[in-house]
Order: structure tokens, then sequence, then C-alpha cells
């Protein structure tokens, strides 16, 4: 089981986007600053609009593309690779507070747990018997990857990037996670508007460490949520 932090800001707050005569609440604490996000903004390549390149498959049936390796797999290089825990487990455990595991799995599947939301701000209670309440979302969705540019990496690099727990991971309300789906940040930002701040430093963050592109309208979404930070 790794033992690293990841790293994301889960604070409660009140969101009072859409009531008139209120501003943005506050950005959630630990939340990066306009400066910090405006850095990230200046290190990421800006494309005109999100390519369409052939080829995408998840899944990885007989037949299937899996284009990023097998859900969850433990066979990568990197945090959490190789550690006899699959990726989906490790995220709930380092992103959970009050976590048990089955017992004679060696704390590798989790049964219980209480997240701090990074989405909505909420705290959830997670249990293996309704495991769809708390879902693993991939920050900067895999397909949007593709399209940008993960379509032409080797697919050892596919799969760490899929499995990435330290930059691309987060543990993350089901119901946002579906909503967003492979959206990209012009598309779907979190509906507490205190979190956009963290989620922008995040997706900005996973952008520049893959050399990953963002789009035009993205980097105006972008640079609007920074000037609140």
């Amino acid at each position: 089981m790794v033992v690293a932090a990841v790293a994301m800001a889960a604070f409660g707050s009140c969101d009072t986007t859409g009531i008139p005569g209120l501003s943005p609440p506050p950005p959630a604490p630990g939340s990066p600053t306009r400066v910090q996000i405006e850095e990230l903004l200046g290190r990421v390549q800006v494309v005109a609009a999100r390519p369409d390149a052939a080829g995408y498959e998840r899944g990885c049936k007989a037949g299937e593309g899996c284009v990023f390796g097998p859900a969850w797999t433990d066979d990568y290089d990197g945090p959490g690779g190789h550690d006899g825990c699959g990726t989906r487990d490790n995220v709930l455990a380092l992103s959970m507070t009050n976590v048990m595991f089955r017992d004679g799995t060696r704390n590798c599947v989790v049964l219980e747990g209480t997240l701090a939301d990074p989405y909505s701000g909420e705290r959830l209670s997670f249990t293996k018997a309704d495991a769809g309440k708390i879902q693993i979302d991939h920050v900067y969705p895999l397909s949007a990857a593709w399209d940008m540019g993960a379509n032409g990496w080797p697919v050892d690099k596919r799969v760490q990037f899929a499995n990435d727990i330290d930059f691309n991971l987060l543990a993350v309300n089901g119901d946002d996670n579906q909503s967003k789906s492979d959206s990209t940040p012009s598309q779907w930002l979190p509906p507490n508007a205190a979190y956009h701040c963290f989620y922008a430093g995040k997706y900005l963050s996973v952008a520049a460490q893959y050399a990953l592109p963002i789009t035009q309208e993205d980097q105006r979404t972008l640079s609007s949520v920074a000037r609140d930070c």
C-alpha cells in the first residue's frame, strides 16, 4: 500500500454562485493562488480546439483497443504500482479518513471510509456495498488526453497516466464524476465554486506534467477562474 499523501483541497464551503448580489465564495483553503495558476497557464501549450483522434478504445476485452491498459491495474511503474493493490483502492485509501480494509488483503481492499469531496465540499461516507457513490476521476480525462496527444505515446506511458495517483486521480462523488464525463474545463467545473481554483490547479498540473495542451476555450475559462483565486 502506498503511503504518500495525495494533495487535495477538501474543505466545506457554501456555494453562493447564481445568487444575485453575492460574489463567488472564497477559494477553499489549500487552493492555489492566482499567481500559481497563471504560472501553470504559462507552461502549457494552447491549441485552437480539441482534435478528434481516431482509435480511442478504453475497453480491454477481446478485440478492444485497451489503449490505456486494464482499468486500475497494479502493473505499472510509478507511485502505487507493483504494490499488490489496485489503483482504485490505493486512491480511496489515500483520500479518505476512518478507512477500514477487508481482512486478509494486506490493507488493499477498502471497505469503508469518509471522504471530504473535493468537488462539492461535502463529507461522504463510503461503503464497498455502495461503491458507485464515490468514484475515481481522471482530472485530465483519458479520451481528452488521447485526442490531445496521448495517442502517440508508448503504451507504458499511457498506462502510467491512467494510474497516476500523484497528479491525475481524485476520489470524488459519483454524480459529479458522471456529469463531468470526458469534459474539459470550458465544459465543466466543480459545482461548488469554492473548489474551482483547486480544480484549475490540478488540471493544469497534469497538463504541464505530461506536456498535454489545453484549448483556447479552456485557457479562457481557467484564466477567468484564476482571477478569483
